[in-house]
């Protein structure tokens, strides 16, 4: 069956993580965390990750702003800078304006161009994702922002990669689905998508039950994919 519909995860996907920490640190107010940038974006994009899970094991569902904040603040505390409520702050609003990763607009263009349904469907909430898509000038070369607040549950839980199917009464050996995260990639290839991760830090494959169909160091590739599904 031809691929008609391209979806991406969209933190660590589309708009890289670590920018907010990374930008704070050229900033003159916050010369003490140049040198703890680094782990702190590590540490706060783990605990985001593992928040997530443990909320959707627990059946304890809150916004992504939320998770986002408490996961901030046991990075903070591990770094040694939770007595900052300054940073803290424009941490936070710096994770608003997230930077797109530089091949982000010419590859969701070329898909759009090139006929394929085109979507992010993300654990952010609805006003996060506003404020990145905005950020990076892609509004109009997506078709839709689909967030897991509408069925009270983060990925990986089959219930959000449904969201897919519903929006664009596609099947799901039609969606090329496109992830940073390897566990993401893997679950929806055991969902049934078609799977491309993008491992940017030459990670080791997660030891899960499912496997990602490709594997690529950046979305570059992604348009020339979906075009070869379909050949």
């Amino acid at each position: 069956m031809p691929i008609t519909t391209c979806i991406f995860d969209a933190y660590g996907t589309l708009f890289d993580v670590t920018s907010a920490a990374r930008r704070a640190a050229q900033e003159p107010e916050f010369p003490h965390l140049q040198d703890h940038w680094v782990t702190l974006a590590g540490h706060w994009r783990l605990k985001q990750l593992q928040y997530t899970w443990l909320r959707a094991i627990t059946k304890a569902h809150t916004d992504f702003w939320i998770v986002t904040e408490e996961s901030l603040d046991w990075a903070l505390d591990a770094c040694g800078l939770s007595g900052d409520p300054a940073l803290r702050q424009r941490l936070l609003d710096l994770f608003w304006e997230l930077q797109a990763y530089p091949e982000v607009p010419s590859v969701l263009k070329s898909l759009k161009e090139k006929g394929f349904n085109v979507a992010i469907l993300s654990n952010g909430s609805p006003n996060m994702l506003a404020g990145a898509v905005d950020s990076a000038g892609v509004r109009e070369v997506l078709d839709d922002v689909l967030s897991v607040e509408s069925v009270g549950i983060f990925k990986p839980a089959h219930s959000v990669y449904d969201l897919v199917g519903q929006r664009f009464s596609c099947q799901k050996e039609e969606v090329l689905f496109v992830s940073s995260n390897g566990w993401d990639a893997a679950a929806a290839g055991g969902y049934g998508f078609t799977t491309a991760w993008v491992n940017r830090l030459n990670e080791p494959t997660d030891r899960l039950p499912w496997v990602p169909d490709y594997t690529l160091c950046n979305l570059n590739p992604i348009p020339d994919l979906a075009d070869a599904q379909n050949g």
